[in-house]
Parts: structure tokens; sequence; C-alpha cells
């Protein structure tokens, strides 16, 4: 298994041996619990299904109490599946239902890992805000609030229409989003919380997936 279910609390500073502000986010770490277990005979892959939060029952559907209720657990509020190979059978990794995953089961200090959430949602953006666009440039005689047009999207006779994909102004953010090679600066055992370097996806609160 290569990761582990998250929750962002928010972000630090810290300073590292060369007394230098290191830039931090803290994740709640809390044990999360094995809630299915697939195989290829069954489902056509092998990977480990995890559970994270505790979720209240009347607000759980009864196929999904059914779900837990298989592996002896409460509802879970946040469930993500994580790959295992045969190789990791062979090392004497064997999972079942129920059992419980820590951060220290996978990662370690200084350690680097990817993590994937989904981004704050911004609304309807414009072409400068979504995508980084320049603009037209200054005014010239006539023209009236064009700096942060879009320009042309384009041609009239050929191709008489506008291309799948062009960058245009529209919904912003929220989407998910990986950020790569984040360093475990510490690993607070005590307190369940993991320090990782820079910034992370979504806002305070958000569930976050670690991985390796």
């Amino acid at each position: 298994m290569t990761g582990i279910i998250g929750k962002k609390i928010g972000m630090t500073t810290i300073y590292d041996e060369q007394d230098r502000s290191v830039p931090c986010t803290l994740v709640e770490i809390n044990a999360c619990s094995i809630t299915q277990l697939k195989t290829v005979d069954t489902d056509g892959y092998m990977a480990v299904q995890l559970g994270f939060g505790d979720k209240k029952e009347k607000h759980t559907t009864n196929p999904l109490m059914g779900h837990f209720k298989k592996a002896n657990l409460t509802p879970k509020r946040k469930l993500f599946e994580f790959r295992y190979s045969e190789q990791d059978l062979k090392e004497g990794k064997e999972f079942t239902l129920g059992q419980e995953v820590f951060f220290s089961d996978i990662f370690s200090e200084n350690d680097f890992v990817d993590v994937t959430s989904i981004s704050k949602g911004k609304g309807h953006g414009g072409v400068m805000k979504r995508h980084g666009f320049s603009g037209v440039g200054g005014r010239s005689h006539g023209q009236h609030n064009r700096e942060r047009a879009a320009g042309s999207i384009g041609a009239s006779s050929f191709p008489s229409r506008v291309f799948k994909g062009m960058r245009m102004a529209g919904r912003t953010g929220g989407q998910k989003v990986k950020i790569k090679n984040l360093r475990v600066v510490r690993v607070l055992a005590e307190h369940r919380i993991v320090v990782l370097s820079g910034s992370l996806p979504g806002a305070n609160g958000a569930y976050v997936v670690i991985t390796k």
C-alpha cells in the first residue's frame, strides 16, 4: 500500500537547523481503517479501500451501512483506494478488514510525498485570473475597457467555429490537484499531526490523499 488519507488543518512556519524560515502545512493523520479488500478474482485488480473520519449513521445510506458492517466498522466520511501488488504479499504485507493503518506504517520523517486534494472553488473567473492572460495591452484611440479582454477566439470564414478546449472565462478552481515532492518535515505522533513542507491544495478542513 502506497498512501494514506489525512485532513488539512492549516499553515504555519518552522525553523530548520540553519534558522531558515520554512513554510509548512499541518495535516491531521488519525488512523485509517480498511473498509474493503479488492482482489483480482472479484474486482480484476488488487487494492485496499481506506476509510477516514467518523460519520453519523443517520447521515449514511443503507447500502453504505451494509458496506461498513461487513468490516465491523462505524461509518466513515472519506473513502479512497490504494493499489498494492503481489510483491507486497511476498514481503509479508497482509491486510485484513477492519485493520487500522497509521502514517508511520508507510512514511517517516524526511520522506518525499505527493499530496492530492480538491482545490478551492473560486466561482466564475475571467481569462486573466483563470489562465494567466496578460490582456491585450494598453488602450488606443477609441478603445474602451479592453485591458482585461480575452481577444479573438477564432477566425470567421474558416473554421467558422470555436475549437474545443479554447481557454476562455468560466468556473475556476474546484478541481483535483496533485502537488509532488513535499518533504515530511516532522511527525508529531502524540498529536496525530504531520508537518509537510510547502502548501497543499484545498481549504482548511479539506481531505487530502498522501502517497509515495
